[in-house]
C-alpha cells in the first residue's frame, strides 16, 4: 500500500501509526510514553505524567482520546476502562 506520508517526521501532534492495550499498574511504567490514550469505557483515570506527577480525570466519557503523554496508568483510582496507548 502507498504512504504518502512515509518520508515525513513523526512528531507528537501527527496521526499515530501505533497502537497497544494498557494495563493499569501502580508498579509499572509504560514502555514508551505515548502521544495520547484512547478511553474506550468511561470512568476515572489515575495518571502519572511524564514527569511523574500524579492526576486524575473524572467523569472521562468513553471513546474520549486524552492527548497526554502519560508515563504510567494507575491502577488504584482508575475505573475507566479498554484503554489504548497511541504511539
Amino acid at each position: 500500500m502507498s504512504d504518502k506520508f512515509e518520508n515525513r517526521a513523526d512528531f507528537v501532534s501527527a496521526p499515530a501509526t501505533r497502537f497497544a492495550p494498557v494495563t493499569p499498574s501502580d508498579s509499572a511504567d509504560l514502555s514508551e510514553l505515548p502521544k495520547a490514550l484512547y478511553i474506550g469505557i468511561g470512568g476515572t483515570l489515575v495518571l502519572r505524567g511524564a514527569d511523574g506527577a500524579a492526576v486524575t480525570f473524572t467523569q472521562v466519557v468513553g471513546g474520549t482520546v486524552l492527548p497526554v503523554r502519560a508515563r504510567r496508568v494507575q491502577a488504584t483510582g482508575t475505573t475507566a476502562g479498554a484503554i489504548v496507548a497511541l504511539y
